[in-house]
């Protein structure tokens, strides 16, 4: 009905993402290790709020075109294969950085909140993310494709927010070991990266039904 294709898949790309040390990783983990746990939640919940805002706007945008466009669908699922296969081959080759600094602004469950949505909502790579993941997993012939795209954003999000609340329970230890062991990072990026390339290949390889 909803046109959800290769869920246990997506699902599994979705926490190969999410377990990717990011910018969204590490002020979770510099709030929660400055300001404790509550306050790690809120930059959580913050950051995935943010995201529900994306996928809302992925859902309107999206909708119309899949509805409408074989063509339209078939680029973005190209772009999304591409967009895969990058993300995928940067973390098996680029070396892993020593991270910095996380700038924070404001003290307190709210501050941490309102800077986590803002800082997720206006960053463009954020919707660009939704707008090539999303549509390789949806039929755009399905007769309810719009709420197929919107659960599989929710699901993201799901995915996103349990990792993003063991990050806050857990942000001072890992924060710690995260900075003093780069190749701990360097490997989870190893693995992921892995992962996402052999999906976007298998997207770009795959036939729309």
């Amino acid at each position: 009905m909803y046109g959800i294709k290769h869920f246990s898949a997506f699902i599994l790309a979705c926490v190969a993402l999410n377990l990717t040390p990011g910018l969204d990783t590490f002020y979770i983990l510099a709030r929660s290790g400055r300001e404790g746990r509550a306050v790690g939640v809120g930059a959580a919940l913050g950051i995935n709020a943010g995201c529900l805002v994306h996928t809302v706007a992925a859902v309107v945008g999206l909708s119309a075109l899949l509805m409408t466009s074989a063509l339209a669908f078939a680029v973005l699922k190209y772009i999304g294969a591409a967009y895969l296969c990058w993300i995928g081959l940067r973390m098996l080759l680029i070396r892993q950085a020593k991270p910095k600094a996380t700038v924070t602004r404001g003290k307190g469950f709210t501050a941490a909140f309102r800077q986590g949505m803002l800082t997720n909502v206006l960053n463009p790579k954020v919707a660009l993310f939704y707008l090539a993941f999303l549509p390789p997993f949806v039929s755009m012939q399905a007769p309810h494709a719009r709420f197929g795209l919107l659960l599989l954003g929710l699901s993201f999000i799901g995915t996103g927010l349990c990792w993003s609340m063991v990050l806050a329970m857990l942000g001072a230890g890992i924060y710690r070991l995260l900075s003093s062991r780069p190749d701990v990072a360097t490997w989870m990026d190893r693995i992921c990266g892995g992962v996402l390339l052999g999906f976007g290949v298998n997207l770009a390889l795959r036939r729309q039904h």
